[in-house]
C-alpha cells in the first residue's frame, strides 16, 4: 500500500485560503459583505485551497 505525503503549504497557499475563509466568516457574521457565493461554499473553498497546498510539492 503506497503511503500518502503531506507536505507543509507555502505561507502564500496558507495566506490566500486564511484570507478566503475570513471573508466567508464575515460574510456569514455580518451583512455588510454582499456576495453572490453562500459563506459556506468560502470556507470550504478556502479549506479545499489549504488541503490541495498540503499534497502538493509546489503550490
Amino acid at each position: 500500500m503506497k503511503r500518502i505525503r503531506v507536505n507543509a503549504p507555502s505561507q502564500t497557499a496558507f495566506l490566500v485560503s486564511l484570507i478566503i475563509v475570513a471573508i466567508g466568516l464575515a460574510d456569514a457574521i455580518t451583512t455588510v459583505i454582499v456576495l453572490p457565493i453562500a459563506p459556506l461554499w468560502l470556507v470550504a473553498i478556502g479549506y479545499l485551497v489549504l488541503a490541495l497546498a498540503c499534497y502538493s510539492r509546489r503550490f
